[in-house]
C-alpha cells in the first residue's frame, strides 16, 4: 500500500522526461514547464508541444519504436519520468524501468511514485489538493470552491506577514512576542479590511501592533 506525504519540491535544474507528445504529454509539459528541464520524446507532438518547443521552454526528441536500451538511456538522467503515451503496455514498460533506475515515476494510468495535486497559487501561497487518484473530479471542485475563499488579500497578507517578521526579528528579541504580533495582525479585521484599499495602508495599521505589543523591546 502506498502512503504519499505532501512536499514541496525545487524542480530547478532537474530534468522531467515525458514519453508521449499528444494531449496528456502537453498537459504535464506544460504544468512543470518553468519549474523543470522538460523533454519530452515522442513519434508525433501536437501543435502547442511543438509551441513550447520553439520558445525554448522544452526539449523534443522525435523518435519510432524504442528499445529498453533506448528507454533507459533517455531516463538516465531524469529526475521525474511520466509515461504519457496511448500505450498502456509501453507506459507500463517505461514504469518498470525508471522505477529500476531509481526514477520517481507520474503515471496517468495507475497509481505511480508521484500524485500531481490539483493547484491554488496566489503569490506565495499554494495549496494542492488531491483524493490520492480515486476523484480527480473531486479535487477540481474543491479547488473551485476554495478559490472563492482564498482571494487576493491573502496574497498580500503574505507579503505582509514576510516583511514584518523580518523587521520584527531586528526589533523585539522575544521568538514568542514576535509570534503574538505576527498572530495578532493576521487576526486584525482592520488590516484585512485595508488590505481591500492599499498594501500601504494596511502594512500602517500591521504595524501599529508593534507599536502597541512590542515597544517595550526597540
Amino acid at each position: 500500500m502506498k502512503k504519499f506525504l505532501p512536499l514541496m519540491l525545487d524542480l530547478a535544474g532537474k530534468e522531467v522526461v515525458i514519453f508521449g507528445g499528444g494531449a496528456v504529454g502537453e498537459r504535464k509539459a506544460s504544468l512543470f514547464s518553468g519549474f523543470a528541464d522538460i523533454t519530452v520524446i515522442s513519434r508525433d507532438f501536437t501543435p502547442a508541444l511543438e509551441k513550447l518547443f520553439e520558445e525554448r521552454k522544452v526539449k523534443i526528441i522525435k523518435v519510432k519504436d524504442l528499445t529498453d536500451n533506448e528507454i533507459s538511456k533517455h531516463v538516465k538522467n531524469a529526475f521525474i519520468v511520466i509515461p504519457a503515451t496511448n500505450d498502456t503496455f509501453f507506459n507500463e514498460n517505461i514504469a518498470l524501468i525508471a522505477e529500476k533506475s531509481g526514477k520517481l515515476v507520474n503515471r496517468i494510468d495507475d497509481m505511480g511514485d508521484i500524485i500531481v495535486p490539483s493547484v491554488i497559487r496566489r503569490g506565495d501561497i499554494v495549496l494542492g489538493i488531491s483524493t490520492l487518484g480515486n476523484s480527480p473530479a473531486l479535487s477540481k471542485y474543491i479547488r473551485q470552491r476554495l478559490e472563492g475563499v482564498i482571494t487576493p488579500e491573502f496574497e498580500q497578507m503574505a507579503r505582509l506577514q514576510k516583511e514584518m517578521r523580518e523587521i520584527l526579528k531586528s526589533q523585539v528579541i522575544d521568538q514568542k512576542m514576535r509570534s503574538k504580533i505576527l498572530w495578532n495582525i493576521i487576526n486584525d479585521d482592520d488590516v484585512w479590511e485595508a488590505l481591500g484599499e492599499s498594501y500601504k495602508k494596511a502594512f500602517k495599521v500591521a504595524s501599529e501592533h508593534k507599536e502597541k505589543i512590542g515597544k517595550r523591546y526597540d
